[in-house]
């Protein structure tokens, strides 16, 4: 249970924070839940917010061209974990460099995480996970270092690279088939709601990632509860017309 607790504020850190809030500005949040995200986003250990939202941004600019950071058209193997194995392509450097990102650094939880990074990964993905169980109920440190820190960080990352990989290669398009990523039942429930990558690609604005009122998103709920509890304006989302009209125009009959 505390594995999965871990796992679930280290998805929230990557799916409510680098991607929705600072990725895709799809919704405002205020200071203590921007430090909240940050500190989650840090236990999940995936570069810091400013470089996860800068190639993310990329990404969706030049999807599935050389100048995406993992360009899915290459295999499944690079889309999921081979992209980090080897230097960037040129054109993800070169066009990067077009995009703006001023944005981010002008938010003063981004700068210092950015900043402490290092040290607050050690304290939030390793000790913290680690040390809480051994204090609070007597686990062996050995139990709780392999299952709350290591374990669940593996799973983290594999879950979000198939975000990556399995959602660009594998399921329908009923927003858009002239694009890659589809919807992928298996990657939303791994990801808590980040499978609805049809949806995201062709709506990238909406704060909830999926058409609401029909999918499970786990994501969406916590942004709506933070919405209730006053820490959230301004979410953005697709009406229901324009989501309508593009399936229609752009769908693969699927839905």
């Amino acid at each position: 249970l505390s594995a999965y607790f871990c796992f679930l504020l280290t998805a929230l850190g990557v799916t409510a924070g680098a991607h929705r809030l600072w990725s895709h500005r799809s919704y405002k949040a205020k200071l203590p839940l921007r430090i909240f995200l940050a500190a989650a986003n840090s236990m999940a250990f995936q570069n810091d917010i400013y470089e996860w939202s800068r190639d993310h941004r990329v990404h969706h600019k030049y999807s599935e061209t050389d100048a995406d950071p993992h360009n899915a058209s290459r295999g499944f193997f690079f889309a999921h974990i081979g992209w980090l194995f080897v230097r960037k392509h040129r054109d993800v450097i070169e066009k990067g460099r077009k995009l703006d990102f001023t944005d981010l650094l002008d938010d003063p939880v981004v700068r210092f995480q950015r900043k402490y990074y290092k040290s607050s990964v050690v304290l939030m993905c390793f000790v913290i996970p680690t040390f809480v169980p051994w204090y609070l109920w007597g686990e062996s440190l050995w139990n709780a270092y392999f299952l709350a820190s290591i374990l669940r960080y593996t799973i983290s990352l594999n879950v979000t690279w198939l975000v990556n990989s399995a959602a660009h290669m594998y399921g329908n398009r009923p927003y858009d088939k002239n694009i890659n990523p589809r919807q992928n039942t298996f990657v939303t429930l791994g990801a808590i709601g980040e499978g609805f990558h049809n949806y995201h690609h062709t709506f990238p604005f909406d704060y909830s990632a999926s058409e609401l009122g029909l999918k499970f998103n786990p994501t969406t709920w916590f942004i709506d509860f933070m919405f209730w509890l006053g820490l959230v304006t301004d979410r953005r989302q697709a009406p229901k017309e324009m989501i309508e009209a593009r399936k229609e125009r752009t769908g693969d009959g699927s839905a």
